[in-house]
């Protein structure tokens, strides 16, 4: 659910025949680079990055089977004489391309000290970017929707969400990628980021992950506790992943988020949206109804409510007022600051985001059970609820998960430092405090008094990025828990 830093965004149960990638990676190739770096493809602007493609296979249950080519890309350590590994890095989605990341990281000025210590290493996961990208063959209105079903008023809302689940369920299931929809999970992503460390000739790898990236991080190192050296996950998601729980604490992400919005709207009398916290909540469901019965250039309730949402994983306040002003004023709203003129087609985006959710885990397939989720939700998180616990195209997917969800537990080094903003409208506190439980002493946890998404490198929080810095740098890290106070901007 991120693509830059400035927003968005113990297998013991497992059979071993279902997890290959620990046969996969014999100790002689551990000590053998088999990498050939070279330019980065053109639609790659990262000028500082070397890149390579690696073999790794379709289906691990099948090994001498298809094979699909995994894009990679590396920055190189600046100190080579202290270097001690790579760091592998993911920005999170599903769905987020990731070949860019290492570059992006030093734009946005990875210390020194890890940038002396690692190789960075960037790749863009199974069915997205140069991965072998997979597709749902979106309509231009797919596009344009979202991510979130529609926010359910009443029945009606709920049976349109259930047609339009159902039609982009098949289209991903007839689409000329459909042959790879079982084998597009986090459990191979995991797989193929071990096939990276043996590619690269590492006994071990470091990671840093942020949102959806958290979980990929949780679970490589529960199927490879051993390989794991120092493991960073930023705004973490539950133990689940990204399933129905994950996608209906969306809710309580923007219950939690918001009262930081209401507090400056308020305190700012020119936008006209209240003169107190209460007042500016009150029109957010004023604009919500209106907005749903006479649409302003095209935002309609759905529309505000994801508007609503996605500005608050950052924490231009002032963007966000100014949008709901124009709204109010009937307007039409001006895209943020540093939108891309011609943004890229989000179809692989949002196709892979799918292949990945609906195979992970099994998701309710009848309309009753969304039903009642929807009527908790819509008390539970107003704002919200009603949209999140509504029909996903997970509902009507065409196959089940081909093995179950990797359950993150405590078993291997202790080697986790999880850091969490407090007030996360993406990947919401409750969730991570379950991981932080399921991991055990495996992890300490860094938790700053802060809302938006994304802690290290994306705020100025000193605490909490020294703490990360000296973690990835050094190794060291808290004895226990730590609590980073609020910092000004």
């Amino acid at each position: 659910m991120r693509k830059t830093l400035s927003i968005t965004l113990a297998v013991a149960a497992m059979a071993a025949a279902v997890v290959p990638a620990a046969s996969a990676s014999p100790s002689s190739a551990d000590s053998m680079n088999t990498v050939q770096w070279g330019p980065c493809p053109a639609d790659v602007t990262a000028p500082e990055l070397q890149c390579s493609t690696i073999k790794v296979p379709l289906d691990y249950r099948k090994p001498d089977g298809p094979k699909i080519d995994l894009a990679i890309s590396r920055l190189p350590s600046t100190n080579p004489a202290h270097r001690r590994g790579v760091l592998l890095t993911n920005p999170g989605g599903p769905g987020g391309e990731g070949l860019d990341y290492p570059q992006i990281l030093s734009w946005v000025k990875l210390p020194a000290s890890v940038r002396d210590a690692y190789d960075v290493i960037g790749f863009d996961p199974r069915g997205v970017g140069h991965s072998a990208p997979v597709t749902c063959d979106l309509t231009a209105a797919q596009k344009a929707f979202g991510n979130f079903p529609r926010y359910a008023n009443d029945q009606a809302d709920i049976t349109k969400a259930a047609e339009e689940a159902k039609t982009l369920a098949k289209q991903c299931a007839t689409s000329k990628t459909a042959s790879m929809l079982p084998y597009i999970t986090t459990a191979n992503s995991a797989r193929d980021m071990d096939q990276i460390r043996v590619a690269l000739g590492e006994r071990k790898l470091s990671y840093l992950g942020y949102s959806y990236g958290t979980y990929l991080g949780a679970v490589y190192t529960t199927m490879f506790p051993q390989r794991s050296d120092r493991i960073v996950l930023d705004s973490n998601m539950g133990p689940g992943g990204y399933d129905f729980t994950a996608m209906r604490n969306f809710a309580l992400g923007l219950q939690d988020r918001f009262p930081d919005f209401a507090k400056f709207a308020a305190a700012n009398p020119k936008y006209g949206l209240g003169s107190t916290p209460e007042q500016v909540s009150a029109k957010f469901y004023e604009l919500a109804a209106r907005l749903k019965k006479t649409p302003v250039d095209g935002v309609d309730d759905n529309g505000f409510r994801g508007l609503t949402f996605a500005s608050l994983y950052g924490s231009d306040y002032a963007y966000l007022a100014g949008a709901w002003h124009d709204l109010d004023t009937n307007q039409p709203v001006p895209p943020p600051s540093g939108a891309p003129a011609n943004p890229p087609d989000p179809d692989n985006l949002s196709s892979s985001r799918l292949y990945t959710i609906c195979g992970d885990s099994r998701w309710p397939r009848t309309i009753p059970a969304y039903q009642a989720a929807v009527a908790v939700d819509r008390v539970r998180y107003p704002m919200l609820g009603a949209s999140t616990a509504n029909v996903s195209p997970c509902a009507y997917w065409p196959s089940d998960p081909v093995e179950p969800p990797v359950r993150i537990g405590d078993h291997g080094p202790s080697n986790v430092l999880m850091v969490q903003n407090l007030r996360d409208p993406g990947t919401p506190l409750a969730g991570a405090l379950k991981t932080r439980q399921a991991l055990g002493d495996r992890a300490r946890m860094v938790t700053v008094d802060q809302g938006g998404h994304g802690v290290y490198l994306v705020t100025h929080n000193q605490c909490a990025n020294d703490t990360v810095t000296a973690f990835l740098a050094t190794g060291g890290r808290p004895a226990h828990d730590l609590a980073c106070a609020a910092q000004p901007s």
